[in-house]
């Protein structure tokens, strides 16, 4: 198993969140979504130019910007 951020994904890789990093507004945001750590997730799309892109987790599907992805550690 490989540690990689969200935003670095592959179309249909699943994994599972280790760590939301940081402290700051964002990060806070991302925890209340549902993005917690031992969390499932998996990355369906990505916009035409690459940002947002569209995740699955706990059953319903989230559009994150890149900057939000890059602080999601996910174990892949």
């Amino acid at each position: 198993m490989s540690q990689i951020l969200l935003s670095q994904m592959s179309l249909g890789q699943k994994g599972r969140i280790l760590e939301v990093a940081g402290n700051g507004e964002i990060c806070h945001r991302l925890l209340e979504l549902g993005l917690t750590p031992g969390s499932m997730v998996e990355m369906v799309r990505f916009a035409p130019l690459g940002d947002p892109i569209d995740i699955k987790i706990r059953g319903y599907h989230l559009s994150l910007r890149r900057h939000e992805a890059d602080v999601v550690k996910v174990e892949s």
